[in-house]
């Protein structure tokens, strides 16, 4: 129950993220997801092997998160959530590539070693990037921004309540979970058979609630459209973003200026 609840916690503290006040939030949805798009194109976009063309890119969740004034500890701690998953899919790289493409002194480094490291990269600045985008934004002026962005509305609409009721479906997994907790004692009602039975009520539970929350949402008038209250539009201040990084990340992209940093950086070292 306690990882049901953590879960639950952090999910609504990512929503309350997008409440707060700082130039990033003030931003225009449509602007930040199209810049958030435009930066993943561009990182997914390198070749296998590039790891030093990719760091200049920390640039843009760094000022991000700097200027939205977002806790660093808690994207990190999501962030780190998500990496079983990017190590499962680099993790073979350096057994099956083992030509050596790079020696350091006397140790030779194979081209697995150095594809693995170069999706890592990738992963840790795709994700923080679109978690930073949820935390400054918020889900449902995402999917709105979707919706103007053209994406079809019945897909965007399953989005929104797949997103919204994961909190309904968390809270009748928690009456599960605690209700088997007063019944039993330590491990015990851990048994397979407990456990087919408490996932069969749980579904029988989100049957019955869904059908429910549909009824109270036709009573309430929902049409599938989605409405905020604070209207969307597009200033001066949004079209100087969306133009400045533009240029930068495309500039990133394709003048690769990560030899250049990495020979001014020798210069101003002593040796």
């Amino acid at each position: 129950m306690t990882r049901i609840d953590a879960a639950s916690s952090h999910l609504s503290h990512l929503d309350s993220l997008a409440y707060r006040d700082s130039p990033i939030h003030r931003l225009d949805p449509r602007v930040k997801l199209i810049t958030t798009l435009l930066f993943i194109v561009c990182v997914v976009s390198f070749a296998k092997y590039e790891v030093s063309a990719l760091l200049p890119f920390a640039i843009y969740p760094l000022i991000l998160l700097a200027l939205a004034r977002l806790p660093p500890g808690y994207i990190l701690r999501h962030l780190l959530l998500a990496v079983p998953f990017a190590l499962c899919i680099g993790l073979f790289n350096p057994l099956f590539d083992r030509a050596t493409l790079l020696h350091v002194g006397s140790i030779g480094i194979s081209g697995g070693w150095i594809s693995f490291a170069s999706i890592m990269l990738r992963f840790v600045l795709t994700v923080s990037t679109a978690l930073i985008l949820v935390a400054s934004t918020g889900f449902d002026s995402l999917c709105l921004a979707l919706a103007r962005l053209g994406v079809p509305r019945p897909f965007v609409v399953q989005l929104l309540l797949l997103y919204r009721y994961l909190f309904v479906l968390v809270d009748e997994a928690m009456r599960l979970s605690r209700a088997r907790a007063q019944r039993s004692f330590g491990r015990r009602g851990m048994e397979l058979s407990v456990v087919a039975s408490l996932l069969a009520q749980l579904l029988l539970r989100t049957l019955d609630r869904a059908q429910r929350i549909y009824l109270a949402m036709q009573c309430r008038g929902f049409d599938g459209e989605i409405r905020l209250l604070r209207p969307l539009r597009i200033g001066g201040r949004d079209v100087a973003f969306l133009t400045g990084w533009t240029a930068v990340l495309l500039g990133l992209r394709f003048l690769d200026p990560a030899p250049a940093l990495g020979h001014a950086f020798g210069e101003l070292l002593p040796w």
